[in-house]
């Protein structure tokens, strides 16, 4: 069982997906995210398995929730630094994304 003390060790963030392109190398469907979070987080790369509900072109500009405080994980050829939140639904994994997005800025931590 997990305790609050476990969710508060990670830290969530808000950020925009400014490039996704597909990941051939990766053994299950999936695409390549470089996501902005903030000047003070950066600029991250997520591998993301959400190929059934999404296009690259589709991606680019879309608001995320991502974990950034774990380590970065091998996938391939490929280090992703963030995993990028959602949920699985009968469709496909679908991004967990802000309510209000003209309030949410890269960086902000979810709570």
């Amino acid at each position: 069982m997990a305790v609050y003390d476990d969710f508060a060790k990670l830290d969530i963030r808000a950020g925009t997906i400014i490039k996704a392109e597909a990941f051939p190398k990766a053994r299950k469907p999936a695409y390549k995210l470089t996501i902005d979070f903030d000047p003070e987080i950066g600029i991250k790369r997520s591998s993301a398995q959400i190929t059934d509900c999404y296009t690259p072109e589709t991606l680019v500009g879309k608001k995320i929730l991502g974990v950034v405080n774990f380590p970065a994980r091998q996938i391939a050829d490929f280090f992703s630094e963030v995993l990028v939140l959602g949920t699985d639904s009968k469709g496909g994994i679908v991004l967990a994304v802000p309510d209000k997005l003209e309030e949410v800025r890269n960086g902000d931590k979810l709570c």
